[in-house]
């Protein structure tokens, strides 16, 4: 058997005490990325509608539950989820 296969511990470059945490990093509300998934669940959802394709109203159902599936913010209250599905 070689050494390169398992490396001794005394060789070993990496310090375990260094290694840290991630921690994200504060983004403020206004600096968010836009929802695709919900500006395309609205303009779906206005096709299907007026012209009454199902298949526009499916996907305008799959992405709205899409966007509320990747919310990263608590602070939207029971309103605006009750709004997103109607």
């Amino acid at each position: 058997m070689s050494s390169h296969n398992h490396p001794s511990p005394a060789n070993d470059p990496r310090l375990p005490l260094a290694a840290r945490p991630y921690k994200s990093p504060l983004v403020s509300p206004q600096d968010l990325p836009v929802d695709y998934s919900g500006f395309i669940a609205v303009i779906r959802g206005v096709l299907g509608v007026m012209f009454r394709y199902k298949l526009c109203s499916w996907l305008a159902i799959i992405f709205c539950a899409q966007s509320l599936a990747n919310m990263r913010s608590i602070e939207n209250d029971l309103k605006q989820i009750s709004m997103a599905m109607m």
